[in-house]
């Protein structure tokens, strides 16, 4: 676990002087002060959410406490006490599982990562720098406190990328018809249960910290993540109609969770069956978990989302086209410390190249040579001719394995030596498709 708690990482300098130069006051907000519901409320807001209710309210603070969350609000200059802050951000120090060497077993390496959340700006102060010095600020502090790296999940996908963020965990969302699919998987030895949402909430919370590290590109979690997947989170009254199965091996031992609600429809033979969250330690567990939802009495869809790209699903069943498939960016990364990050991950071949980094902002700008080793990487500063010019974005969207270095290549975002580019796209890869489980 991290020994860093980022309440204790003071608010940047350079953001404080420039929004101040705008009439505008950059501080940190306390989650025991009188700022914090008026805070809560312009997070809400931003997210285009309802006023959260007293019950929402009350255990908030807890929340952040228990992630031990910085919270960073932007007011006019001459705000009464009391007033909605016109920019919110959050942040936190979780943790990132990395590739390890090819063939590996789990656990996998992590590193601390700067989790970054709740980032809105009032549609009344747009286009006045509040954003920009708001995610400049986050990322100078974390270089500062010692973060290698930053994270985040996206609502616009076109925002984080002139940050240095780079696309790095692609998931899918999956809808299947369920009458035209057809199970043809296998008949594993796994008994299911159905579980009232306070266990459902707890056994997810435990399973998710086991999985993730058999997995690049997760992220620890937290009790109110866990809380809101089961609808048993403070102040949701729409949670009472999740529903949720663990799943046990042939020992009784619990390997895997279900979270879901159904809806009906015009037809009450075709029910809606939507998953908010599939763990499983197996891949028999796995499957058994879609089956149960595939043929749950009268659904005719299950609806899945955040599911790994490489989920075996479309190759457990008889029709594959009844598994509609869709593509989106999820998982979010951007390097600080480019020798630590490249250091920490395991690699699946070996290579010796100078990479040449371009950052903007200046905290990961520069050149180290990269060798690699029985899948362990020796990274110094380098000098001279460069093998690889890539950008911050750019190395951020490969380092878990999410996306092929060739890929860019080919889009022109990486340039240099051909033999270079490949040489580290085979070194890079990972064993599994990455995959992030959860928004933070």
């Amino acid at each position: 676990m991290t020994s860093i708690d980022a309440r204790d990482v003071p608010a940047d300098e350079t953001s404080q002087e420039r929004l101040a130069g705008r009439g505008l006051d950059y501080r940190a907000v306390a989650a025991d002060g009188d700022d914090f519901l008026p805070f809560y409320r312009a997070v809400s807001r931003g997210f285009l959410d309802g006023e959260p209710n007293e019950e929402r309210e009350g255990s908030a603070p807890r929340s952040y406490a228990e992630r031990a969350a910085r919270m960073i609000g932007v007011y006019e200059r001459d705000a009464a006490p009391g007033a909605w802050p016109v920019g919110t951000v959050t942040s936190w120090v979780s943790r990132l599982t990395l590739p390890g060497p090819a063939g590996a077993e789990a656990p996998l390496p992590d590193i601390d990562m700067w989790a970054i959340s709740g980032v809105t700006v009032a549609a009344t102060h747009r286009r006045r720098g509040i954003a920009r010095a708001m995610l400049e600020g986050e990322l100078r502090s974390a270089a500062a406190a010692g973060l290698a790296v930053a994270g985040l999940t996206v609502t616009e996908s076109t925002i984080y990328g002139r940050y240095g963020f780079g696309m790095a965990v692609p998931v899918e969302r999956l809808r299947v018809e369920t009458k035209r699919a057809g199970w043809i998987g296998p008949d594993a030895d796994v008994r299911l249960e159905f579980v009232e949402r306070a266990r459902l909430a707890e056994t997810i919370g435990e399973l998710h910290e086991r999985v993730r590290r058999h997995r690049a590109g997760n992220v620890s979690g937290f009790s109110l993540r866990w809380a809101r997947i089961a609808g048993t989170d403070p102040g949701n009254d729409a949670g009472t109609r999740t529903r949720g199965v663990i799943a046990r091996d042939a020992a009784g031992a619990v390997r895997g969770a279900l979270a879901f609600t159904i809806s009906d429809g015009d037809d009450h033979t075709k029910h809606s069956l939507a998953i908010h969250h599939l763990v499983a330690e197996t891949p028999e567990v796995r499957a058994a978990l879609w089956r149960f939802a595939l043929e749950y009495d009268l659904v005719g869809t299950v609806t899945a989302d955040l599911q790994p790209v490489d989920d075996p699903l479309p190759w457990l069943v008889a029709d594959p086209r009844a598994v509609a498939r869709t593509v989106f960016d999820h998982g979010w990364l951007r390097i600080l410390d480019v020798a630590r990050v490249l250091t920490a991950r395991g690699y699946a071949a070996d290579a010796d190249v100078v990479v040449r980094v371009r950052d903007d902002l200046g905290i990961a700008d520069g050149a180290w040579r990269l060798g690699i080793a029985g899948g362990v990487a020796e990274v110094t500063p380098a000098s001279g001719e460069a093998g690889i010019e890539l950008g911050v974005s750019e190395l951020s969207s490969v380092i878990v394995g999410g996306v092929p270095l060739r890929a860019l290549a080919a889009a022109g975002r990486v340039t240099g030596e051909a033999n270079a580019i490949a040489a580290l796209d085979v070194a890079l890869r990972a064993d599994r498709a990455p995959h992030l489980s959860l928004w933070y």
